[in-house]
């Protein structure tokens, strides 16, 4: 895929700031977020640890594999960027234990902060708009499961830092497999993060949606999308043995994107209607036109 220069030259960001957000991202205390703890009583704890559980049992490779080849053909439907995201007034991320809004609310309060603090790189704002568009698959008979929800590495061992790992993945037949369950399974080290497989979810069919339709966003936008959900290798500096020099360069961008995409989630609902004009435009600008999904 050809990608095109940016309007706006890419800031050099400080690595060191990524994991330590102000506390003005969020409306509550930064600790409360990503809580996975367990309690029965809790309805949205409860739909979260399900979401989880059945996508631990179920997320293998040949699950992946079979996933791959029914989504890229990209022969679902046919529709420009805003009727994609129009589509996500109707979900609710069931893994997610932050918020309990519709998806598009959660798109235009992303793509708002980075366009206060970054108001020069539009590619920047346009990414936090489309981050969560693959969910579009929850409207095609796919499960949530295997849509939604943090992502990881099929084909080896399972990270630690895995939200319910210690228990999650007790179903999941590539743990009996010795072909997929040692730490370097079906890799070679250093083998880089963009060859490895990851778990199917909205991420990685978004990713392949761009490319199939040749969208003019950078590498680093790419890179935001494909792994904003990779926790356990952002977050949790896991999967090292897996990364090249890419991956290096690369990661501190997702970092960077996550404190927006984490930290901005709250009741504060923006003026979408009032938005759509300037976001219209970045469409036609990187991705216009029917897309092919």
């Amino acid at each position: 895929m050809r990608i095109l220069s940016t309007a706006a030259p890419i800031a050099l960001i400080d690595p060191s700031e990524l994991l330590r957000p102000e506390p003005s991202f969020a409306d509550k205390s930064l600790s409360k977020f990503r809580d996975y703890s367990i309690n029965e009583d809790d309805p949205i704890k409860e739909r979260v640890r399900k979401t989880y559980e059945e996508m631990h049992t179920f997320q293998t490779v040949e699950f992946v594999k079979n996933q791959h080849k029914k989504w890229r053909r990209f022969d679902h439907f046919k529709a420009p960027i805003r009727d994609a995201l129009e589509k996500l007034n109707d979900l609710v991320d069931e893994s997610d234990p932050d918020v309990d809004v519709p998806n598009i609310v959660h798109a235009f309060q992303t793509a708002e902060r980075i366009r206060e603090d970054y108001p020069d790189m539009d590619w920047f704002h346009l990414t936090g708009l489309i981050h969560d568009l693959g969910k579009v698959m929850a409207f095609y008979d796919e499960p949530q499961w295997a849509v939604v929800g943090d992502t990881f590495v099929v084909g080896c061992e399972w990270s630690e830092d895995i939200v319910y790992r210690d228990h999650s993945f007790a179903k999941n037949v590539d743990g009996s497999n010795p072909k997929y369950n040692t730490k370097y399974g079906i890799y070679e080290a250093n083998c880089g993060i963009d060859n490895a497989l990851m778990s199917w979810g909205h991420d990685e069919y978004l990713y392949w949606v761009l490319k199939h339709n040749n969208a003019a966003l950078p590498q680093e936008a790419l890179a935001m999308i494909r792994y904003h959900s990779f926790y356990p290798w952002h977050s949790s500096n896991n999967y090292s043995h897996l990364e090249n020099q890419h991956d290096r360069d690369m990661k501190k961008w997702v970092q960077l994107f996550n404190t927006y995409d984490l930290y901005t989630k709250s009741s504060k609902v923006p003026d979408i209607e009032k938005l759509w004009p300037y976001y219209e435009s970045l469409i036609e600008k990187y991705i216009p036109g029917i897309v092919e999904w």
